[in-house]
């Protein structure tokens, strides 16, 4: 199957911004990961995205078999038009991530002239659109399929995009499980003494993008309460973003015994997953939270928000514990039970290993998404 993927960016360039946020999204990295597992499917896909910088090419093929076009401005429109029906003329089947203005273009063709399925995945709950509001979200109305990566989006399709419930699949968007294996208490000793911490100590884990939006105050609090305490425990932040933010930390970090370990942003995070003993994730907004999954895929419990994304795999004293955002107190509490349970501890680990690897492994998901991307 020749597969058109249409998304808003693809990042180049700096890896970071002026502000120290990392440029790549969490959409644009889904993005790649489905072409690249799609491709290993015997799958071809070509992505189409903005032309951003005088500098980059016009199309290019990737190392890891990946199609690229960028489009040009301001006549985007109009150059998806003309390589759809020339250079690009021979695709199966249309998948758009997100909702890109010049995928509206992408949609008229595939509906109205080519009759190839068309297929549109939201992995966020503010990508939502009202079909009542605008021409391009009539159109995006119209596609074929619908993918939503939560039971919060799919509700938001029917409600908002007046979507039929038949036309939408709930679909994770998927991680490699083999890159992030599951850890035990021997793994956590060695990981902790190669790192110069106490092997009896508690790890708490943050590991997201250093924003407004993950968090990061509710942390701060949170760990004020916990390091009184467990005066011994440590929390590792792991990622990239906002300098202000990291040096909010690190600052708080002196006032605590130097208890907070500011590692910044890695590609592989695997180690500090299977390192830590807990998971706090108390983002105000998520879609389905990758590094919730890979956390899970681990072993390692979570105490999460309660919204959309952490409710549809952190299940109530089964996986973790789910807690209002802003309620620092009750993160701290449900920390607190984790951090003096070993066996509540292991058992939410194993059932949250298991259950990403039953949902959420690319070689779970990604079939699905082609049989979806066919209809």
């Amino acid at each position: 199957m020749k597969i058109c993927l249409l998304i808003k960016d693809f990042a180049v360039g700096k890896k970071f911004l002026p502000d120290g946020r990392p440029t790549k999204s969490g959409a644009e990295i889904h993005g790649e990961n489905h072409a690249v597992e799609l491709i290993k499917l015997g799958h071809q896909v070509t992505i189409m995205t903005k032309k951003r910088f005088f500098s980059t090419k016009a199309r290019e093929k990737l190392e890891n078999g990946i199609d690229l076009v960028r489009l040009h401005p301001p006549i985007r429109w109009l150059e998806i038009f003309f390589r759809l029906l020339t250079t690009h003329n021979d695709f199966d089947a249309f998948y758009i991530i997100g909702t890109p203005k010049f995928s509206v273009w992408a949609i008229i063709f595939a509906r109205f002239l080519s009759k190839k399925p068309v297929t549109l995945a939201l992995t966020g709950k503010a990508e939502i659109f009202n079909a009542k509001n605008g021409w391009r979200n009539k159109i995006l109305s119209t596609c074929t399929n619908y993918i939503a990566t939560t039971r919060e989006i799919r509700d938001g399709f029917i409600k908002n995009g007046g979507i039929s419930p038949e036309k939408i699949s709930i679909l994770p968007h998927g991680i490699d499980t083999k890159k992030f294996p599951q850890s035990n208490e021997k793994i956590r000793r060695k990981l902790k003494i190669s790192h110069g911490i106490d092997p009896n100590c508690k790890v708490l884990l943050f590991c997201a993008r250093i924003v407004p939006d993950k968090g990061v105050d509710t942390l701060q609090k949170t760990w004020k309460i916990l390091h009184k305490t467990f005066p011994t425990a440590i929390l590792f932040v792991v990622g990239g973003g906002l300098t202000n933010l990291l040096d909010e930390l690190r600052a708080l970090s002196a006032e605590m015994d130097d208890s907070i370990k500011i590692i910044g942003e890695i590609d592989a995070p695997a180690e500090f997953y299977r390192l830590a003993d807990v998971y706090i994730f108390p983002s105000r907004h998520e879609g389905l939270p990758t590094s919730l999954l890979e956390a899970m895929s681990c072993g390692l419990p979570a105490v999460t928000s309660d919204i959309g994304g952490c409710e549809d795999v952190i299940s109530n004293d089964v996986t973790g514990f789910r807690v209002n955002s802003e309620d620092f107190a009750a993160f701290a509490d449900k920390i607190s039970i984790l951090f003096t349970d070993d066996e509540r501890r292991r058992r939410f680990g194993e059932n949250s290993a298991r259950l990403i690897r039953e949902t959420c492994d690319f070689s779970i998901v990604m079939p699905k998404l082609a049989e979806i991307l066919a209809r």
